[in-house]
């Protein structure tokens, strides 16, 4: 069947089939040899209320203010004498269609009235209930007041809760806040934090030198001692103090400012609302400091017995067998190196004079850096291998409301193009953060005097 181009569909809905009527409008301006009878029989797309053609004022008999019933009877003559129509001419035209329509308004208002008035009849009832509660009400009542302020004290619990676990009715969509945060915190600041803890390899070989040649003393040794050995352990688990503690920190910062907006909403009691702080803020203090006491109490029982039986531990043998294993299992480091590590949006920024800043969609692997024109990844504009790759902060431009980060290669060379370095830049110190966790994750370390 072929359309004209001015053949028009519209569908009045409320819910998808059950009330939906279908309207096909300038049946008139159809090429000639077609009809949409079809259609109209509710044959091609059937509707559970069927179709209506109409016939409407052409933009001519508009300016010509045709009469509204003279318009009428010629759609009522159309479809009379339309050999296609005059079968179902009944059940064509405007007022079939202006009848039809307040047929099921008047089916739907029948249908719903009954539930509405029951709803509204329930309401009332507790509107009642509650006006008779306030004719005997006494402001002095200590009964009230109490019960009062333990409901806006249950609310404050509830109210906490809910910005840390995540359910809460109202979900900010600008900012992470609560619980995420926290979550933030733990698997990406606290990760970021220890890979900070950047030694030097060359004074780290001499003090294994040092340590080794002062627990022989006099003697000449022939194998490695364990008091070196633990010595050096013991130095390094004596690092994973700070970052710790700086985590427990942050996450009480978090939980302080948490307490802020929660006490908000007693701001028209502000005896209730200090008090209400007070105590939560003191009780959040001392498990901070018992918190603290367990980290360290866990590095103090790390650093008393070094457990080189555990299956973490790796020893020659295990080393040995790591090997041989890689290499009896090709597929081992190709399937690591295809590990998606973090995907999402960054801009490049990239002088003007070279074509300027633009946002790609970025792929980061355990091997490599890639980005493409857009999230469905077909289109790849560049791949970065991460080899002898580094980050560094870049401070933004005076114009620029983004947080910028830099990418280097140590052996300076070219790291895109003839840049040296690439700068991707994030809508926040937050994102910046973020993808720099996951840059440590793939082996990508922050320069040295930045970490220091």
């Amino acid at each position: 069947m072929v359309w004209s181009r001015t053949f028009q569909y519209f569908f009045f809905k409320s819910y998808p089939g059950l009330r939906t009527i279908g309207v096909i409008t300038k049946l008139d301006l159809m090429d000639e040899g077609t009809d949409a009878r079809e259609i109209l029989e509710n044959k091609l797309l059937p509707l559970r209320r069927g179709y209506i053609g109409v016939v409407n004022r052409s933009q001519k008999d508009i300016d010509g203010r045709k009469d509204i019933r003279a318009a009428l009877a010629a759609e009522r003559k159309f479809f009379l004498s339309h050999p296609a129509y005059r079968h179902m001419a009944d059940r064509m035209g405007t007022p079939h269609l202006q009848k039809t329509l307040n047929q099921q308004l008047t089916n739907h208002i029948r249908d719903t009235l009954p539930g509405l008035r029951s709803k509204l009849q329930s309401q009332l009832l507790s509107l009642e209930k509650e006006v008779e509660e306030y004719k005997n009400f006494r402001p002095d009542d200590p009964t009230r007041k109490t019960k009062a302020l333990l409901q806006m004290v249950q609310q404050f619990g509830v109210d906490f809760e809910k910005r840390i676990e995540g359910s809460g009715n109202q979900v900010d969509t600008v900012e992470l806040s609560g619980g995420a945060r926290i979550n933030r915190i733990f698997h990406e600041r606290f990760p970021f934090e220890l890979v900070k803890i950047v030694f030097d390899e060359k004074e780290l070989r001499r003090e294994i030198s040092h340590a080794i040649k002062n627990v022989h003393g006099v003697r000449t040794g022939l194998f490695t001692p364990d008091l070196a050995f633990e010595a050096m352990v013991k130095k390094q688990i004596l690092n994973l103090k700070a970052p710790s503690l700086k985590c427990v920190d942050l996450v009480a910062s978090e939980l302080h400012t948490l307490v802020g907006k929660c006490v908000a909403k007693l701001g028209s009691y502000p005896r209730l609302r200090e008090e209400t702080e007070r105590i939560v803020s003191t009780y959040i203090r001392e498990r901070e400091g018992k918190t603290k006491d367990q980290i360290l109490l866990l590095i103090d029982i790390e650093l008393s017995y070094i457990n080189t039986n555990h299956e973490d531990f790796i020893g020659f043998a295990k080393y040995v067998n790591f090997l041989q294993m890689s290499g009896l299992n090709p597929t081992l480091h190709s399937t690591l190196s295809e590990q998606v590590i973090r995907k999402g949006w960054l801009t490049l920024n990239i002088s003007i004079m070279k074509g300027g800043s633009k946002e790609y969609w970025f792929v980061l692997t355990a091997e490599s850096l890639s980005w493409y024109k857009d999230e469905e990844e077909k289109e790849k504009k560049y791949m970065l291998p991460l080899d002898n790759l580094k980050l560094r902060d870049v401070e933004k431009g005076f114009m620029s409301s983004k947080h910028v980060f830099g990418i280097f290669n140590t052996e300076q060379r070219n790291v895109y193009k003839d840049l040296r370095q690439i700068e991707l830049a994030c809508e926040s110190q937050e994102d910046v953060d973020s993808w720099k966790a996951s840059f440590l994750r793939a082996g990508v370390y922050p320069e040295k005097d930045q970490v220091s």
